[in-house]
């Protein structure tokens, strides 16, 4: 696939995406645009999301778009002091307007979308299922239910060793942030996948 030989030559996930969307729109008479499925990943903080994200990645030949990584590069050395919810939360909307576009174009070009946004609340969730939905494409859900004893000991651990999967350093109060799990319901409609499979989701 011409698109797939275009991003193989610029490393990293957020250059990939950009120039299979700069070849779409430079061939869009081209060859016909394979379908894909949209993979967005869930779980409470410290669940594994970014790991299961980028080994899903490989499996599925995708591309990773992950809002933790684009919070830092783009935001990181602008934040205020004290850090203030609202402008966390403004910049958090202006990417996933952004990836909602790219991770559309590099399904059109037969490339999977690999969604580690947190989505931590079923709104957001539901509405990266319908921009993937209304733009022709299915919908996958992975759901990662882990216990929160072994979720914060990783947490804490990626504090002190800042390993691959480290973006930034996560509080307490962050780690117990609001956690809208997946019911059977939102799991059923979103063709869902758990990843490791504890319990089932609530009713």
């Amino acid at each position: 696939m011409a698109a797939l030989v275009v991003g193989k030559y610029y490393p990293g996930d957020i250059y990939r995406a950009y120039f299979i969307r700069v070849y779409i729109l430079w061939n869009p008479g081209g060859s016909e645009a394979m379908t894909s499925t949209f993979h967005l990943v869930c779980g409470a903080t410290g669940a594994g999301k970014t790991t299961y994200a980028r080994d899903l990645v490989r499996r599925c030949n995708g591309v990773h778009f992950s809002i933790d990584e684009w919070m830092v590069e783009l935001f990181a050395s602008d934040q205020p002091e004290p850090m203030r919810f609202d402008w966390i939360t403004e910049r958090v909307g202006r990417c996933e307007h952004q990836i909602g576009r790219m991770a559309i174009s590099c399904a059109q070009a037969g490339v999977a979308p690999v969604l580690d946004l947190s989505f931590l609340r079923a709104s957001s969730r539901a509405s990266f299922a319908a921009l993937a939905r209304q733009s022709g494409f299915d919908v996958t859900l992975h759901f990662l239910d882990v216990p929160a004893d072994e979720r914060w000991r990783r947490v804490s651990s990626r504090n002190e060793t800042r390993d691959e999967t480290f973006s930034l350093t996560v509080t307490r109060p962050m780690f117990e942030s609001i956690w809208e799990p997946p019911t059977s319901a939102e799991m059923s409609a979103h063709q869902g996948a758990y990843a490791f499979p504890r319990q089932s989701a609530p009713g």
